[in-house]
């Protein structure tokens, strides 16, 4: 995993990253990510990053509740098309294989 806002990945940004996140207002704190906050692109600290995607997750419609519903009706109708199949007491009677006599 690769760790690209720490160490040799910061030292050639000015103040090694440093400065004021324009979301909290920390400062001399690593402002290293780039989001667009009211038109506006800043750069805000890690804590705040992760606070919008956790309130964007949430605003997020959940996805799994649409998917269960479209495999259900799947499901059914494979349970359907089972019975139409031949089952072994329908197959054809085979006769008995034959052995040798002696």
């Amino acid at each position: 995993m690769s760790k690209n806002h720490r160490g040799s990945g910061i030292r050639s940004l000015p103040k090694h990253g440093r400065g004021t996140c324009a979301i909290c207002g920390k400062e001399n704190i690593k402002v290293l990510y780039e989001k667009e906050v009211n038109g506006q692109t800043v750069n805000i600290c890690k804590f705040c990053n992760a606070h919008l995607k956790n309130v964007a997750v949430k605003e997020a419609p959940a996805p799994a509740p649409e998917a269960a519903a479209t495999e259900a009706p799947a499901e059914e109708t494979a349970a359907t098309e089972a019975p139409a199949a031949e089952t072994p007491a329908e197959a054809p009677a085979e006769a008995p294989a034959e052995t040798p006599a002696e």
